[in-house]
């Protein structure tokens, strides 16, 4: 890939591009430290460490929530690898920075070398248990989607303490009684994060907040709506393919159209993105209303997502797809990673939201 071709994949991604050249210097490090991973998962998990210094404290919610979409979105649109990585890590860090403010957990050095996921996923025919022992909380049973199990040293981990509640713990992932099972991953997207399941037999676990805590808390639709932002990352790396393929041939009337509704999607998505930034600095994103905003930014990002995948392979047609082997990969692992959205079931969950709180006055 030429010099040209790895600036236009790998610069700094803005929710608000009007404020593209702001200050945008850590960004294009980020970018470049990205674009380096190249699927990579070592080199993900130390870009995930680094970041994890650089943005201490600037978690959803602190103030600076849209400069860490922007660092999500431009790492996405680097290497999804690194963003799927980068998200996780970043995410398990505002977690227990929530659960220490709140007096539900103690506080934890980013900087301490730890490599963190969170595995929050259920699965039909799997079920993971917690239960008190005397020598302090032990889990057993099987977890699903445990992202690089293997590689990092902790996870917050969701189990069950009784049949209808769940609880958040800290799990050091080397101890004993832990069997990852990563050989029934053959994803083809996101080929090199293992998501199998994982075993737990007697692992001690550290339970962060009380029961609940972990779905209750105002930054769990948070998370969710950081995720959409990689998905959005991911869709701008996709469509700079059709950009720079425009810049190099005079593109015909269906190529510009092509163009033109990939540039109206991408910047509605991202609007989309900075509003509910605004929104969760401001207070407003909490209870219904923030899970409201959440599920109306993952579905419209999601859509887009899908929507420039689509349009990017009838612009380009099958030529990248088989000889770009960065834009494959990022096509193959934006299509996995988009999935984390339930399509319609979402729309359902989002359906019965607007219900439950409209009482009698509708939502638009």
């Amino acid at each position: 890939m030429s010099e040209s071709d790895t600036e236009i994949t790998s610069g700094p991604v803005r929710l608000d591009r009007s404020q593209l050249g702001a200050g945008d210097d850590d960004l294009r490090v980020v970018a470049d430290r990205a674009f380096q991973v190249n699927g990579n998962t070592q080199a993900a998990l130390r870009l995930a460490v680094s970041l994890g210094v650089r943005l201490d404290g600037a978690g959803p919610g602190s103030g600076r929530t849209e400069r860490l979409f922007d660092t999500l979105a431009t790492v996405a649109a680097a290497d999804l690898t690194a963003a799927r990585v980068v998200e996780a890590h970043l995410d398990a860090l505002s977690i227990l920075e929530q659960a220490a403010d709140s007096g539900a957990g103690h506080h934890v050095e980013s900087g301490d070398g730890r490599t963190w996921g969170v595995f929050a996923a259920e699965g039909r025919g799997t079920r993971l248990e917690a239960r008190q022992t005397e020598s302090g909380w032990r889990l057993d049973g099987v977890k699903p989607w445990c992202s690089l199990a293997g590689s990092l040293s902790h996870a917050l981990v969701t189990a069950h303490t009784s049949e209808t509640t769940r609880r958040l713990f800290v799990v050091d992932l080397r101890v004993p009684g832990i069997t990852v099972s990563d050989g029934t991953w053959v994803a083809r997207g996101l080929a090199a994060l293992p998501s199998g399941p994982v075993d737990f037999r007697g692992v001690p676990a550290e339970p962060i907040g009380v029961d609940g805590w972990y779905l209750d808390r105002p930054g769990f639709a948070w998370g969710g709506i950081g995720v959409a932002a990689c998905w959005w990352g991911g869709a701008v790396g996709v469509a700079r393919r059709v950009y720079r393929d425009a810049e190099e041939r005079t593109p015909d009337q269906i190529g510009l159209a092509h163009l033109g509704a990939i540039d109206i999607l991408l910047t509605a998505s991202g609007q989309a993105l900075a509003a509910a930034a605004t929104s969760i600095d401001d207070g407003t994103a909490t209870g219904t209303r923030g899970a409201v905003r959440a599920a109306r930014v993952r579905g419209l990002v999601a859509g887009t997502a899908e929507s420039v995948i689509e349009r990017a392979g009838h612009a380009l047609g099958p030529s990248p797809l088989a000889f770009d082997s960065r834009h494959a990969q990022r096509v193959a692992d934006l299509q996995l990673y988009i999935r984390q959205h339930h399509a319609e079931r979402d729309e359902a969950r989002l359906g019965v939201l607007l219900l439950d709180g409209a009482r009698a006055n509708a939502p638009w």
